[in-house]
């Protein structure tokens, strides 16, 4: 009789411990989606080449993404016609959830730029959040002698038609940023696109152009070093990674502020439940200080926004790119 007394003892101060292991696997183990989403690994397209800010910021927020929803987040770079070919397939991907698009200020662009694009971006697509932004900078190189706006809006002046200003390409952000700031200030300066900020960058160091307007991350290690000298940021505040450049508010040029973002969309008919759940995923991976740092290395700003509210941001940017576009006559073809 004893020993089932003993046994019987047992096994009750052994049900509470696996009742505390249990519960121990359940909150370590990752949350999933109501509905069981996701189901599958999750296609992230982003529609540029590898490296780019766009791809290194997919990447870091799939990485969370896998750790905190159980299902693997994969990039899948898209890239040609400034990120139409991408951004086009994302639109056509089913809207299940296992389609999440990546882009930057293209999507805003592309439509006043090209006569033609795969996509509508008020229909096909519905807005998650942003993720984060990254103004463009306005650079010159050591063999100007301007080192404020003010003095290099003189030496243009004094100088009509015989200075350049190069950029990452016809139609990308910093070329809108150099025709936005061309045109409101009313200067003769030709226009040099390259293939990429980083020859654009190389080019400016290298006395090719003595003027150039790129997105800042690719620019913060020649400007650190003092290679290039930064006159200005096109954000409306100052950046972390090169606080002692003022903003071109503060140096005397208003309307200015031009960031290239970050954002992410999912095809239109995507549940509104899926939207809501990627939107908190993200907000809350973008104010882990392991991101914030790395953004912050790259020059990027965390910027989280509701899928209300960067909807109608692209809106906003959309209308406003439009008409510095029109006004400058950039087509692309």
């Amino acid at each position: 009789m004893l020993w089932i007394v003993r046994g019987l003892v047992g096994r009750l101060a052994f049900a509470p411990a696996c009742a505390l292991g249990l519960a121990a696997l359940v909150a370590a183990a990752p949350a999933r989606a109501e509905g069981g989403y996701p189901e599958k690994p999750v296609r992230i397209i982003v529609p540029f080449a590898p490296a780019g800010p766009t791809d290194i910021v997919a990447r870091l927020i799939a990485t969370k993404l896998s750790e905190r929803l159980g299902r693997q987040f994969y990039v899948e770079n898209v890239a040609g016609a400034g990120g139409n070919t991408g951004i086009g397939q994302a639109a056509r991907a089913a809207g299940d959830g296992h389609t999440v698009l990546f882009v930057s200020s293209s999507y805003v662009v592309n439509p006043s730029l090209y006569p033609k694009i795969p996509y509508d971006p008020y229909k096909d697509f519905a807005a998650v959040t942003e993720v984060g932004a990254s103004p463009n900078v306005l650079l010159v190189n050591q063999a100007t002698p301007a080192r404020t706006v003010a003095e290099l809006l003189a030496y243009v002046r004094a100088n009509p038609g015989k200075l350049s200003y190069g950029s990452a390409g016809t139609g990308t952000t910093p070329h809108l940023s150099g025709e936005l700031f061309r045109l409101t200030q009313k200067l003769d300066v030709v226009h040099v696109p390259f293939s990429g900020a980083g020859p654009a960058v190389q080019a400016l160091a290298g006395g090719h152009t003595p003027i150039a307007f790129v997105a800042l991350p690719p620019a913060i290690p020649m400007i650190q070093e003092g290679t290039i000298r930064a006159l200005a940021v096109t954000s409306a505040r100052r950046v972390a990674a090169v606080a002692d450049v003022p903003t071109l508010a503060e140096a005397g040029v208003p309307d200015q502020e031009a960031d290239t973002l970050q954002g992410v969309l999912v095809p239109a008919a995507t549940p509104r439940a899926i939207v809501d759940r990627l939107y908190q995923e993200i907000r809350v991976i973008a104010a882990e200080p392991d991101i914030k740092e790395r953004f912050a290395a790259l020059g990027l700003e965390a910027v989280v926004s509701s899928p209300e509210e960067f909807t109608a941001e692209i809106r906003r940017e959309i209308t406003k790119w439009d008409k510095v576009i029109r006004d400058a006559n950039i087509r692309m073809e």
